[in-house]
Formats: C-alpha cells, sequence, structure tokens
C-alpha cells in the first residue's frame, strides 16, 4: 500500500500536540500510558489555544476532536476554553491514541539497555517499522495504517489534539515526508500544526 492517502478535503484542520508532561521531561517512553500533563504543559496548551483564537473567525463552525488519553483531553479542554467554548463539547476517537511501545512503555532508553542490552540499535535500524516487543506493541507503520481511514474522512473545519506518534504518521500519509524524515522530526508541544489541502506547516 502506497504511504500516500486519498485525502482531498481543502477544509482547514489544526493539529496540536498534548502538553508536556512529566515523563516527555524525563524522556521516558509514553505510548498509551495515561499520563497527565504538567504545569508547562498546560501553559503550552493555554498559548495555542490562543494562537488559534487569532486564526480561528468563527470557532463554533469547527469540529473538535482528540485520542481519548488523560492528556490530550486535558490539552482539548484548555485550547476550547482559550477559544471562548466549554471545555466540553469535543469528540474521542481512539485511531488518534499514540503509538503503543508495547513492554518498553515506562522505560527511558538508558534503562532499556541496561535491562535488553542492544535494544535501542535494534529500533534504530528501521525505527518506522520497528514494533516493540510485547502482545500490543504497535510500529509507526502500524500506526500510520490505524490512522489513515480517519485522516481520509476529514471533511469540515477541525482542532485536533493528539500525540507526537500520530503527527508524524500524518507527515508520511500526507507526502510532506518520508518514513525515514518523519520518524526523526522534533514534534513540537507548544506550536500548531496547520494542515489545508494536504499542505502541513508549523504556526
Amino acid at each position: 500500500m502506497s504511504d500516500r492517502t486519498d485525502f482531498k478535503s481543502t477544509a482547514p484542520v489544526y493539529f496540536i500536540r498534548h502538553g508536556q508532561t512529566d515523563w516527555n521531561v524525563e524522556t521516558r517512553l509514553q505510548g498509551q500510558a495515561d499520563i497527565d500533563i504538567n504545569d508547562t504543559g498546560r501553559a503550552q496548551a493555554t498559548a495555542n489555544g490562543r494562537r488559534l483564537a487569532g486564526l480561528i473567525d468563527d470557532p463554533e463552525s469547527f469540529d473538535y476532536v482528540a485520542s481519548p488519553m488523560r492528556r490530550t483531553r486535558e490539552t482539548m479542554e484548555i485550547v476550547r476554553q482559550e477559544l471562548g467554548l466549554p471545555r466540553e463539547g469535543y469528540r474521542l476517537d481512539p485511531r488518534l491514541l499514540e503509538v503503543h511501545f508495547g513492554d518498553w512503555q515506562g522505560y527511558t532508553f538508558d534503562e532499556l539497555e541496561r535491562v535488553h542490552p542492544g535494544a535501542s540499535g535494534e529500533r534504530n535500524r528501521d525505527k518506522w517499522r520497528f514494533v516493540p516487543p510485547g502482545e500490543k506493541g504497535e510500529s509507526y507503520a502500524m500506526l500510520a495504517e490505524r490512522v489513515r481511514p480517519w485522516l481520509n474522512a476529514l471533511d469540515r473545519p477541525t482542532v485536533c489534539v493528539t500525540h507526537g506518534g500520530v503527527i508524524r504518521a500524518l507527515f508520511v500519509l500526507t507526502g510532506n515526508a518520508t518514513q525515514g524524515e518523519a520518524q526523526d522530526l522534533h514534534i513540537a508541544q507548544d506550536r500548531v500544526l496547520a494542515m489545508k489541502a494536504g499542505r502541513l506547516e508549523w504556526i
């Protein structure tokens, strides 16, 4: 299957990565572990909401969708508050969950190397297709196929709060980056990623 999607909508879509968590600070593999954002993350979400308020003339005309994790839900609720909307009133979609790091969730790479020497090197040989050990482990390639139908179905202006792995997948699915480029992209938590007609731009 081609990396590119059949996405054709020209409606504006704004993506926001959830605010910082303590695990982000510790460079701990978070995946689908349900970790809250910290005070820095709340400040990032507030700033991103204000940034959106300067871009969106009619916030009520947008759809709002988030990953079901606590860190994405709180980020979305802060963003909506800054847009002058009720904190509630958005949808959850499990297809927007972060990539699952399987048995590696909760570890830093330094810790992994002590427990499983060579683990980092094995992953780095093909980070896009590497599947971490464990029943639920996913590769970025598997994540992209999970996200593809959600992306293809977008048909109206949307604000989406999701995760770094999902945003990496979006870059590949829309042809804005190769797999090799996307797997090493820095995915900011203090900026908004705008998409129009498949073109992605950080703002």
